[in-house]
């Protein structure tokens, strides 16, 4: 459950290391958001290796859709799964992801919720 001033990682490869959320998204007065959803937020730090041909800024706003949280979520066939640490990856303002990678595992929902772009940019499933 992400809320506002949660630190996040960044796992694509547009530069970006770690942001911070601004805002959630999809409904008034809405304090947290669960995986899937999209926010709002702001790049804290880039990347060593990519400063240079990073494509993003520090200081930057941006949207983002959440690919890991720490929180447990329980399956109808009784299955829990959880990660290690929350993560996002960066979106431009029609919804397209900005990298062309995203680094480790996406979980399986993204293909039920029309976000197939995310499932095959990724490594593999849970």
């Amino acid at each position: 459950m992400i809320q506002q001033q949660t630190i996040l990682k960044v796992t694509d490869n547009s530069g970006a290391k770690t942001v911070k959320c601004i805002k959630v998204l999809n409904g008034f007065n809405r304090r947290v958001a669960v995986l899937g959803d999209t926010i709002i937020v702001s790049i804290q730090k880039l990347r060593n290796k990519a400063r240079i041909t990073s494509k993003v800024k520090k200081g930057e706003v941006h949207k983002a859709i959440i690919i890991r949280t720490k929180k447990k979520i329980g399956k109808k066939d009784g299955t829990i799964t959880f990660f290690q640490s929350n993560a996002v990856s960066l979106i431009n303002k029609q919804g397209k992801p900005i990298a062309s990678r995203i680094i480790g595992p996406v979980p399986k929902i993204f293909k039920k919720r029309k976000k197939i772009k995310f499932a095959t940019l990724s490594s593999g499933f849970i």
